[in-house]
This record gives C-alpha cells, structure tokens and sequence, in this order.
C-alpha cells in the first residue's frame, strides 16, 4: 500500500501521484508513505529515490536503533513507534530531503495514517514542506508515547493508594518495570536522536522550524524524566519488599532465640534426670519430681523476666 501526496509548481495540493510516471521535477513537494503489501511497492524506494543499498537494507531488517544517517541529497532517519498490545517497538524509516520525504515500514502505522488525513486538511500550501511532514510525524510518535507511560503510572499509584497482597504487587511492580524498560529502549534513543538533529551542521532546519523540534525535543527529555521517576519508584517498592521480608525473618529468628534458649536449661535438666543411674540420690526423693518441676518453671521464669527487662519483647523489636 501506498499513500501519495504532492505540492506541484501552481501551488496545488495533489492526493494522488501517479507512480508510473512519477517525476520529481514536476513537483515542489513529494509525501510517499510506504507500507509494502507486494514486492513491488518496496521496490518504489530503488527504482524512483534510487535510495543508498545500505539504507534499504535497514528498512527490511528490523529492528535497527534510532538512528540518523547521512546521504548524498537526502538524510535517512530510523524512528520507532510504539505497539500498543506488546509494548514493544516498531520501526518507521524517513528518507528526508528538500524536496520530498519517504516514509516506510512494515507494520501498520496508525501515525502515518493520522499524519495524512490531517495533512488533506492543510490549507497553506506553503506550510507543506518535506520539513513540516516530518516534524509533524515526530510530534505523533512523541504524543503516542504519553499515554502508555500515564497507564503505569497510574498502575504504581494505585499500587501505593490501595490494598494488595504482597504478591500481587510484586507481581504488578515487575510487568511495569518490564513495560518501562522496553520504553526506555524506544524513548531514550529516540531523545538523542532530537539532540543529534538539533545539533547538526549538515542539516539546515529554518529557524523558523526550529522551534518546533526544540518542543518535541523538550517532551523526549519530560518523558525520559517521567521514565526514570517511576522506574526509581519500582526499585523502592522492590526494596521495601525486601525490607519488609527481612524484618518479617529477623522476627521469626528472634521468637524462635528466645524459645530456644529458654528450654535449653529445662533440657538440661530433663537429659540428667534422664539417664537412669542407679546411683542418682535425687531419684529416690519422695517429692523430686515436683521439686524439679517447680525448678524449671522457676527457671523460665526467670529467664522470661530477664528477656522482658532486655526489650526483647517490645513491639518495635518483633
């Protein structure tokens, strides 16, 4: 499938370029949005642009970083969307010149779609320039990015706000972190790339134009920003989990100490009195058993008291 859109010398926008008999000379200004369904809808980009070999592989070998290659007449972008079922990335490519602009990729692009529909409505023909559809398509990416990072964001606030088992945040704090490093992947090689444009002789962006990628430019840096916020919030959550499953075993450890250690003495006593020796003058006392007895409950008593006085019971301390 190919979308055509054109600016030609009266100042007439054209919806429909025909390919057959496509000329760049008979244009200003020449969109081509491609997204093969045919082997020869991907050939359009050899046999009219007659585009880098090297850049052409790129297109048909996903997954390339965001990227900015330079070419004789024309720059050559990777860009990268967001799937919004898997997260994961998705390339769109930008072959970008003063004339015209080509954009390609394998998946279906529902900012490409947009970016057209809205372009039919453009009522200066001067505004429409190769520049202007490219910072309008970075400007869709960038806007596409905000509401997946809200949603877990809102999924960590909910996390802090309400009731859940531990398992379930876990469980809850793990995919989100997951989701927000696949973002991170996308965002932040999508940020250097605004800086690497911005910042390049070899492009010549009207200062007029300029501003605008400054603002998507400004909004990769926010997300970005908004990125490390909540990824700093999942390691805390997992932290604190840690913590609190640490204290939760210093407790067990210290309940058991203390029963341990009071029924040491008391095993003691029973090992001896144990033993069966004949010549055991205790065993022949009328009241021992009581006596000894009465010696060990004296005993954990005791010790209880001690443990007591210690704080070993205190509330801060189990």
């Amino acid at each position: 499938m190919i979308k055509t859109m054109a600016v030609d010398h009266s100042g007439s926008i054209i919806h429909s370029v025909d390919l057959k008999n496509f000329s760049l000379d008979s244009y200003k200004m020449v969109w081509l949005d491609i997204y093969p369904e045919k082997d020869w809808e991907g050939k359009v980009l050899k046999d009219l642009f007659n585009f880098h070999p090297l850049a052409i592989e790129d297109c048909f070998h996903f997954l390339q970083r965001p990227k900015l290659d330079y070419y004789e007449g024309y720059h050559f972008f990777v860009l990268h969307s967001i799937n919004k079922e898997t997260m994961e990335a998705e390339e769109l490519d930008v072959f970008l010149s003063d004339k015209y602009i080509v954009t390609f990729h394998l998946h279906q692009s529902e900012e490409t779609e947009l970016l057209y529909e809205k372009i039919k409505q453009v009522n200066h023909v001067k505004s429409l320039t190769p520049n202007y559809v490219f910072y309008e398509l970075l400007d869709k990416l960038v806007d596409f990015y905000f509401p997946r990072i809200t949603e877990m964001e809102e999924t960590l606030n909910a996390l802090e706000s309400g009731e859940y088992r531990i398992k379930q945040i876990m469980k809850q704090v793990f995919e989100t972190r997951s989701g927000l490093l696949k973002l991170k992947r996308t965002i932040f090689p999508m940020r250097d790339l605004l800086y690497r444009l911005l910042n390049s002789e070899r492009l010549s962006i009207p200062k007029s134009e300029r501003t605008y990628f400054m603002n998507v430019y400004d909004h990769l840096i926010k997300l970005s920003e908004l990125i490390s916020a909540n990824m700093d919030f999942t390691a805390e959550i997992r932290e604190n989990y840690i913590s609190v499953n640490s204290y939760r075993a210093n407790t067990v450890m210290m309940t058991l100490t203390v029963i341990t250690t009071i029924f040491m003495p008391l095993t003691f006593i029973a090992g001896v009195y144990g033993m069966n020796f004949e010549n055991m003058p205790e065993l022949r006392w009328e009241y021992g058993y009581f006596y000894v007895l009465g010696g060990m409950g004296f005993l954990s008593f005791m010790m209880f008291i001690w443990f007591k006085r210690k704080g070993w019971f205190d509330k801060d301390q189990i």
